[in-house]
């Protein structure tokens, strides 16, 4: 009885051992298991913490959006050219490109923060051009905000952007930019140009964009398009519902006076006289009847205001005659002032010889007939008032 009670304990021992033993084994297991899959990690480039303020490159698998295909703007919407002035928004210095250009791990370089308008952005450089957005082969530059600086997840930033490449041979910079905005969101945090210049053109050392061995300068504005607070609408009108006025002179031969006006009259918006100078002006002085239109000295203009005037200026024929017909001459300017003197006419309207012939019509019993015919008149709205 004793013997199989002994054997009894025995057996338990043996067991409890076991288990011991087993748990310990898959702890080991587990252990080493866990350092295999943490290790290699590490080694084939886990993101590293870094600061904000310091430049650094991005992985390969970034998430970063690389593409700038979304809007599909063909090329003949990208302005190059030169320009002597640097960039205003940020400037990338680079002493070491071959370096960047040969790297196996990493094909971008993305430059530190700057603001701009309360938003932090980075510049973005693909030496190899970015083969994601058709840029193999290119210098492809690009901008990236950091979108947490967006206070809402629906905002928007719409942006222009212009990226620079540095001449040192030029004394200048190559300009590129966009002839639409771009829209900026957390869903889409980065915009730009894949193909800048082809790698030939800027390792060419003739154009000086690789200098000193294999410094580069490289650069971006960010700016943001306003929308308008003022504006103006300029419009022409045609077709008013009277737009003769007839000015009848009684005892002609008694005019004294150098100039005469007529009343006022209204014709597209806009008060009117004709100017008469019953024995000439300038060089129709002595010899010819001169006559003008002029905007009414009561007419008030902003000092940069001009008015469109079409008309037709005429000495009536009074008797219909079939041989001498009634006098008739354009007016197609602009005025830019209004009162006497300041209109659009002809000082050689009609000869005095001619006016005076009274085969001819327009002088009957010393009285003479002049008209105007306003056929176009042009107004400026300024809005806010």
């Amino acid at each position: 009885m004793k013997s199989h009670y002994t054997n009894t304990i025995y057996a338990v021992f043996v067991l409890f051992c076991l288990l011991i033993t087993s748990a310990s084994a898959q702890s080991l297991i587990r252990e080493y298991t866990d350092d295999l899959k943490t290790t290699p990690q590490q080694e084939n480039g886990a993101k590293t913490d870094t600061n904000l303020g310091e430049a650094h490159y991005l992985d390969k698998d970034d998430d970063l959006e690389i593409s700038s295909r979304d809007y599909k703007v063909p090329l003949s919407n990208q302005v190059t050219g030169m320009r002597d002035r640097p960039p205003m928004s940020y400037s990338l210095k680079i002493e070491s490109f071959n370096t960047i250009l040969q790297s196996q791990e990493r094909d971008r370089y993305r430059s530190g923060p700057f603001s701009v308008g309360g938003y932090n952005w980075s510049l973005i450089v693909f030496p190899n051009g970015n083969r994601h957005d058709g840029g193999s082969g290119f210098i492809s530059l690009y901008v990236a905000i950091d979108n947490s600086t967006l206070v809402f997840s629906h905002q928007e930033v719409i942006a222009d952007l212009r990226v620079y490449v540095f001449s040192r041979s030029a004394r200048q910079y190559f300009t590129m930019q966009a002839a639409h905005v771009w829209r900026f969101n957390v869903f889409k945090t980065m915009w730009g140009f894949p193909r800048v210049m082809s790698l030939a053109a800027f390792r060419d050392p003739r154009n000086g964009y690789l200098f000193n061995g294999d410094h580069c300068e490289f650069g971006v504005d960010v700016t943001f398009p306003t929308t308008f607070q003022r504006s103006e609408l300029f419009t022409v009108a045609r077709n008013f519902p009277n737009p003769r006025f007839t000015w009848t002179i009684q005892r002609f031969s008694t005019l004294l006076g150098d100039t005469y006006l007529s009343d006022a009259f209204s014709i597209g918006g806009r008060n009117w006289n004709i100017q008469l100078y019953p024995t000439g002006f300038s060089t129709g002085e002595g010899r010819f009847l001169s006559m003008y239109l002029v905007l009414n000295a009561n007419e008030s203009l902003r000092p940069y205001e001009s008015i469109y005037v079409r008309a037709q200026l005429r000495v009536l024929n009074q008797l219909a005659s079939p041989h001498w017909r009634t006098i008739d001459r354009p007016i197609n300017h602009w005025i830019n002032r209004p009162g006497p003197g300041l209109g659009w006419g002809y000082p050689e309207f009609i000869s005095l010889a001619d006016l005076r012939d009274s085969r001819r019509g327009y002088l009957v019993n010393d009285t003479l007939r002049v008209q105007v015919e306003i056929l176009a008149v042009s107004s400026t709205r300024y809005l806010p008032r």
